[in-house]
């Protein structure tokens, strides 16, 4: 048991390492250089292979994080239906956003729709992130809410999940524990990367 209790503490070390590595090398660019690569990624947005009928979870931005409120727009003129997520509790629940909709803080900084929106499972998720590498693996802020959201939301059939951050967050391995669910696309102002082999959501 004290074996596995250090073998434990290893790895949280280890992600916290990885964690400020990569939020260091996202906190030493310029506000400029995130605003004009937050608009990059949005260029992307006809490569990224969506379902049919996507309901798309994107994320209010939060310090220095990437902006993909533009993608969420290119997304919305491509006819996916936009959502954010809030928090409630330990959980994540989506809330449709509308062009009219009053926004409310939604917990950690953030902001989504009140609670007169209605509340939608999404297929798609844009997953912010501190750090990731090329395998797909994804160190969050260490709450574990999206990994919870995405292992709930598959119950009811396929996600993608689409990493969202600058390029300059990339690791070269980023430690997992079992519980973590892999990115199916990493999405920087470089373009789109896919870390996985797996069928398109239909």
């Amino acid at each position: 048991m004290q074996n596995s209790n250090s073998q434990f503490s290893d790895l949280q070390k280890a992600k916290e390492a990885a964690r400020k590595k990569a939020l260091l090398q996202r906190r030493a660019l310029t506000v400029q250089q995130r605003i004009e690569r937050s608009l990059e990624i949005a260029l992307y947005a006809d490569q990224l292979s969506l379902p049919a009928a996507a309901k798309v979870a994107g994320f209010w931005p939060i310090r220095d994080e990437i902006d993909p409120r533009p993608l969420m727009s290119k997304l919305s003129e491509r006819g996916a239906e936009i959502c954010l997520p809030i928090v409630k509790g330990e959980e994540l629940i989506f809330r449709k956003l509308g062009r009219e909709d009053d926004l409310v803080p939604a917990g950690f900084g953030t902001y989504g729709p009140d609670e007169r929106a209605i509340e939608v499972a999404p297929n798609v998720l844009l997953v912010p992130l501190a750090g990731f590498d090329r395998a797909g693996r994804r160190v969050g802020y260490g709450k574990g809410f999206y990994d919870r959201a995405l292992m709930r939301l598959e119950k009811g059939g396929p996600v993608l999940a689409i990493g969202v951050g600058f390029a300059c967050q990339e690791l070269e391995q980023v430690p997992v524990e079992p519980h973590d669910r892999t990115l199916d696309i990493i999405l920087t102002e470089r373009g789109p990367l896919r870390t996985k082999t797996r069928k398109d959501i239909e």
